[in-house]
């Protein structure tokens, strides 16, 4: 999931284009980065791998579908604390950009189009993908788009669901897997790199590139584990018939 636009994050982002000029650094926003650049990717982006091992270990034991009473009660929780990381991931983010020396390159009107352009249509890739997918197909999705074959057919992008047990019948074709591989991953870095453009942030330029790289050791990780999961779904059907 991208940014949380707090209302206050989106004023700090307009002050350019409302006071005529670049917005004025408060104490610590000259000089070198700080440490507190780091702080979003201990925040939230590698755990977005943390949370796929204990995925795995769900798949392999059952454990938490036993303890909670139901799979998908399980796989809920998990997709709460998912989201729940990743409102802090994009808190952290925020807080790390505004701590931080703008770039005068991007502190202009044309760049904060730009930016809020991205974050449009990162928002639209995430919701639709959210829609798509429902809940428990978001968290942890891939979700493969026009291309993909590794998928037997009638599978869709992997996502905490499967790891429960909840598995789709059916591939999901629609809007925007129609387009676009991953475009929960894709639509959120987009977010990430929109905000920090509004922001006219090298700190959040940097940020973003961690969890573009985040995302895609998360896609190498997992596309083989979740494609086979549906090859035995598959095997077991055809055995049934």
């Amino acid at each position: 999931m991208g940014p949380v636009l707090a209302v206050g994050g989106c004023r700090e982002a307009r002050a350019w284009s409302l006071q005529g000029g670049p917005r004025p650094m408060g104490p610590g926003r000259a000089g070198p980065m700080r440490s507190s650049v780091a702080a979003p990717d201990c925040c939230g982006g590698l755990g977005n791998l943390d949370f796929r091992k204990v995925a795995r270990w769900e798949h392999k034991t059952r454990k938490l579908s036993g303890a909670f009473g139901s799979p998908h009660l399980a796989c809920c929780t998990l997709g709460g604390a998912i989201l729940l990381l990743n409102v802090l991931r994009s808190h952290c983010f925020t807080q790390a950009m505004l701590s931080q020396p703008r770039m005068q390159s991007l502190d202009n009107p044309l760049a904060y189009g730009m930016g809020l352009a991205l974050l449009g249509v990162g928002g639209v890739f995430v919701l639709s993908s959210f829609l798509a997918l429902g809940f428990t197909g978001t968290f942890l999705a891939l979700g493969r788009g026009p291309g993909s074959s590794w998928r037997e057919p009638g599978a869709r992008g992997g996502c905490a669901g499967d790891y429960f047990g909840i598995l789709k019948e059916t591939r999901v074709t629609t809007f925007p897997f129609s387009v676009l591989d991953n475009p929960m991953y894709w639509g959120s870095t987009a977010n990430y790199l929109g905000w920090a453009i509004m922001h006219a942030s090298p700190a959040g330029l940097l940020l973003t590139t961690v969890v573009a790289l985040t995302y895609t050791v998360a896609i190498l990780y997992e596309e083989p584990f979740t494609a086979e999961i549906y090859r035995q779904k598959a095997s077991q059907a055809h055995k049934r018939s």
